[in-house]
């Protein structure tokens, strides 16, 4: 019979050689797959002794580390939801999510503990130490994972989203939903026997506990378990590897990287990206590098993957490909109903992946849901004929100037085009005559600088003029989250004087300067 649980899928591809290696650090130690059932197991028992019963939450704010993978599976077979915390937060930010989640148990670091114990929150905390140590490694308990009733629609965990347009909210994904995504990009990808993946990504994030974990644990692979990324070291670390997911941020720290080329790459067969919009132009680059195309794939913490270039077939760079097997997707205007090919709005999805809403957020989830079970994405985007998606931003990021709707990403994807843009973003500022004007903020290459010139010249020929940015900033670096989005509201926020005398922040400069403004 097919598992409807996950834990119970993922041990079912355990290799029969029990000493078949897991998870691999790098310089480090080795977790087998003859190991993982007990110490999972194992683990699943303390957390029964610390008062943690099915459907309990489980906060874990903990270092990527091969104790925090077995954790989250521990959870899994004890029927308590994992919910992991970024180890970036800060105690405040931990504090007012706990809050929110009203976990039975939190699990985190010694300092971390001994802060949040300060604070006085009414959870239990348990202390994992940096040598995986700890409350719940080391006390001893019953096996109690494989004897509880999991049903597929018991929720599995909990994912916050990135708080980028507001307070954060707990996306609860159940193990139907989980289970029915990795099943599907397991085939979509074509995973195959000795496969062998380079974990290069956050384990609090969708795309690096599920996409990339979910999809190596159903193929019984060995993981080699980066705990920070750092460009250098994953060069090193490429030979040994078939499979790399990142995010574009990721990928051009390693085209920065003078042995990220073919000779690296030998072993590998599949490069994905997701999590932030990939340019076209750094998947050209890295294709001309290592000989391989990137397969680049959209989903949100809602929905999980939604769609993904063929692995087989054509992958163009700047969409997202076709909607993945039992994924439907549509694009509706604002009044919800569907618009034709090529045209741009909002982007709706239905499949076994969408979400059981937010964590006591009952408003919240009414205001994501459709009729019919179709979830709103929030995400402006046009299907071709082919029925191939393109992501253009988000609805949320619209710019109304002189009362246009301009979509930002528009703009960006021909700023991408421009001789020494490595990154950019456009923003929307108040502007005194036109309500909000837009500001194009640039990173250049680091051998070569973008000219206003040049600037201009594209957007000449691509842009309506009043989609042509009022002001060119040059700044040091984009400011990102922890997986490589821009945070566009730190730049609103760091721009909403420019076009009244405002000064940039150290390091930044005009390359166009706004009309009638004195330089800072």
């Amino acid at each position: 019979m097919p598992a409807h649980d996950l834990y119970t899928a993922f041990a079912r591809a355990f290799p029969a050689d029990g000493a078949a290696p897991f998870i691999v650090e790098p310089g480090g130690g080795v977790v087998r797959y003859g190991e993982v059932d007990e110490r999972s197991a194992s683990m699943a028992g303390a957390l029964a002794g610390l008062g943690v019963a099915r459907g309990d939450r489980v906060v874990v704010q903990l270092p990527k580390s091969p104790t925090a993978v077995l954790l989250y599976l521990a959870c899994l077979r004890h029927g308590a939801v994992y919910v992991p915390f970024n180890p970036s937060y800060t105690v405040v930010e931990t504090a007012s999510l706990i809050a929110d989640a009203d976990p039975a148990l939190v699990i985190t670091t010694p300092l971390r503990a001994s802060e949040l114990r300060a604070s006085s929150i009414p959870v239990p905390v348990a202390v994992v130490d940096d040598d995986g140590s700890g409350d719940v490694v080391d006390r001893s308990g019953p096996a109690t994972g494989a004897a509880q009733p999991i049903s597929p629609d018991d929720v599995a965990a909990i994912l916050y989203t990135s708080g980028t347009t507001g307070h954060p909210k707990g996306a609860m994904l159940t193990h139907r939903n989980l289970l029915a995504n990795a099943e599907v990009l397991h085939a979509a990808w074509a995973w195959e026997p000795g496969d062998v993946l380079l974990h290069v990504l956050p384990l609090f994030h969708a795309h690096g506990l599920f996409v990339a974990m979910h999809t190596a644990l159903l193929n019984g692979s060995k993981v080699i378990l980066v705990p920070r990324f750092d460009a250098a070291q994953v060069v090193e670390l490429l030979p040994q590897a078939t499979v790399l997911m990142a995010v574009p941020t990721q990928y051009v720290r390693l085209l920065a990287q003078r042995g990220f080329d073919e000779a690296a790459c030998r072993r590998i067969r599949l490069l994905t990206s997701g999590s932030a919009p990939l340019a076209a132009p750094t998947w050209e680059a890295v294709a001309a590098r290592t000989g391989h195309q990137i397969v680049e794939r959209y989903g949100t913490s809602e929905t999980l993957m939604i769609a993904s270039n063929p692995y087989h077939g054509d992958r163009v760079p700047g969409t997202v490909g076709f909607p993945l097997p039992g994924v439907e997707a549509r694009v509706v205007d604002e009044g919800g109903s569907e618009v034709p090919a090529a045209t741009m709005g909002l982007l709706e999805v239905h499949s076994a992946s969408v979400f059981a809403g937010y964590h006591r957020a009952p408003e919240a989830t009414a205001r994501a849901m459709r009729p019919g079970g179709w979830f709103h994405t929030g995400d402006l985007a046009t299907v071709d004929t082919s029925g191939r998606v393109t992501i253009r931003g988000r609805a949320r990021d619209v710019v109304i100037s002189a009362g246009v709707n301009i979509s930002p990403r528009e703009v960006e994807e021909v700023l991408e085009r421009v001789g020494g843009v490595a990154e950019s973003a456009v923003v929307g500022v108040p502007h005194p005559d036109l309500g909000e004007a837009l500001v194009a903020v640039v990173v250049p290459r680091a051998d070569e600088l973008p000219t206003a010139e040049a600037m201009a010249e594209a957007w000449g020929s691509s842009l309506a003029r009043f989609k042509h940015p009022k002001a060119v900033v040059l700044a040091v670096a984009l400011p990102r989250n922890t997986m490589g989005k821009i945070e566009k509201a730190t730049l609103r926020h760091t721009l909403a004087e420019v076009f009244s005398g405002g000064h940039l922040p150290q390091g930044w400069r005009f390359l166009s300067q706004p009309p009638d403004t004195v330089p800072p």
